[in-house]
């Protein structure tokens, strides 16, 4: 048996034994498991080190992200420039590799409905993984940043980053949030947190031609992805994200293409949202 698992804390609510599992499903992957285990970012070492040679892959969830990148013996380029790991990958010779999907999960989401180059972004929050989403704005094309965030503090801090490191961001400002979302971004991705949601909600504009990503996926559709469907926003659920991202650690883990549409609808099946 070849094995994989989501590490996290909390991840009991994790949908990637659902993605993965439905992957092995359509390929008919008889000798693979996917399952899930509870780990802190000082136990992740341990963790790691223990695993014997029938383990694969790993998907990490928080807060393991930057703590993987000291347990990686490779690390990606957008691993490294995003400060973060959610994917390692067993080498050859029992170490190893560190990689970041969540980049690809972001850019795979919002590419379909884009109706072309974006220039302007917004992303509303600077946690952790923000600098992920700036990383795939700036692969569909976006040069100009306003990263809104309750502590400005984190948000300037961000926006250096994106402007100082090599991203491509070329053009930036930083807000409070009074209003969270404004008119004139092409994008709007918003990865707050479900307690700040309703103040999100209230600030989308009554009409606005952009698109909107939310990352959150529980409790679809939210109520700033409400809020932007009425506005007449083509709004992408941070479920799409996630399934992009599993994909892609799919695919690593295995060597197989990533059957994505049955990987989409077994997840859709678990949330209650699809048949």
């Amino acid at each position: 048996m070849l094995r994989a698992a989501v590490l996290g804390s909390p991840v009991a609510h994790s949908l990637s034994p659902v993605l993965h599992g439905a992957g092995y499903a359509a390929l008919g992957l008889t000798d693979w498991d996917y399952g899930l285990r509870e780990v802190g970012a000082d136990e992740l070492a341990g963790v790691v080190a223990d695993l014997d040679p029938t383990w694969r892959g790993l998907s990490l969830t928080m807060p393991l992200k930057e703590a993987a990148l000291e347990v990686a013996r490779t690390v990606s380029a957008t691993a490294r420039t995003a400060g973060a790991v959610n994917t390692l990958v067993r080498r050859a010779d029992g170490g190893w590799d560190g990689d970041n999907t969540d980049v690809v999960g972001v850019t795979d989401a919002l590419a379909p409905v884009l109706p072309g180059t974006p220039e302007r972004a917004l992303l509303l929050g600077a946690g952790a993984t923000a600098r992920s989403c700036v990383l795939a704005l700036t692969r569909l094309g976006v040069r100009t940043l306003t990263v809104r965030a309750r502590d400005t503090g984190r948000a300037a801090d961000l926006l250096a980053w994106a402007m100082d490191g090599g991203t491509g961001i070329r053009n930036g400002s930083v807000a409070g949030i009074d209003p969270w979302v404004t008119t004139r971004d092409d994008v709007v991705v918003s990865t707050v947190p479900p307690a700040a949601a309703e103040r999100v909600a209230a600030t989308v504009p009554a009409t606005h031609s952009g698109v909107f990503l939310d990352v959150v996926y529980a409790d679809w559709p939210t109520l700033p992805a409400r809020a932007a469907a009425a506005a007449g926003m083509r709004v992408v659920s941070g479920f799409d994200m996630l399934l992009h991202q599993a994909a892609a650690q799919f695919t690593m883990f295995t060597g197989h293409a990533a059957p994505v549409e049955d990987m989409r609808a077994a997840g859709l099946r678990a949330l209650g949202a699809g048949g």
